[in-house]
């Protein structure tokens, strides 16, 4: 069974409605676990925000938070998953921001990614990995990766 029908089968037996809120995966959270038959019953929506505008008009993210953290921080990834499952039918929610690449700054450099949980009844969580400069396609590829690791542990807990 791969880990997004493990999924899947944990959210149905739990009753829990998944939403994704991605931008440097682009939705591929959304794809992974969507790619398998019967996912409507547990998936009630993704939301791409690539642009800052987007992070806010869809999500909630307050302006304050990315002009004193950036797109690329725990706090907008925070803000990132509350928004998607407060604007959703979602009781659990991941988000996922970060430098794909190529690219990247001293301080915020290539490949790493940010990502936010939250789950109604639970405390909200944010943790950054630096998956380093693998190229964009495996960042991604990773990010997506660890966004199912976090909602099949979400789910376990």
């Amino acid at each position: 069974m791969t880990p997004a029908a493990a999924i899947l089968d944990a959210a149905r037996a739990q009753g829990v409605m998944i939403a994704t809120a991605e931008s440097c995966t682009g939705g591929m959270v959304a794809v992974a676990l969507t790619d398998i038959a019967g996912a409507s019953d547990v998936i009630d929506r993704g939301f791409v925000t690539y642009t800052n505008a987007a992070k806010r008009d869809m999500l909630g993210v307050r302006a304050e938070t990315l002009n004193a953290f950036g797109a690329v921080s725990e706090q907008v990834a925070r803000e990132m998953a509350e928004g998607a499952l407060s604007r959703s039918g979602a009781t659990l929610a991941v988000s996922i921001t970060g430098i794909a690449g190529p690219g990247g700054s001293e301080f915020k450099p290539e490949g790493r990614v940010c990502f936010g949980l939250a789950m109604s009844g639970r405390d909200s969580l944010a943790e950054t990995v630096d998956f380093g400069a693998l190229g964009r396609g495996s960042v991604r590829a990773a990010a997506r990766d660890h966004a199912l690791g976090l909602l099949a542990r979400a789910l376990a807990a």
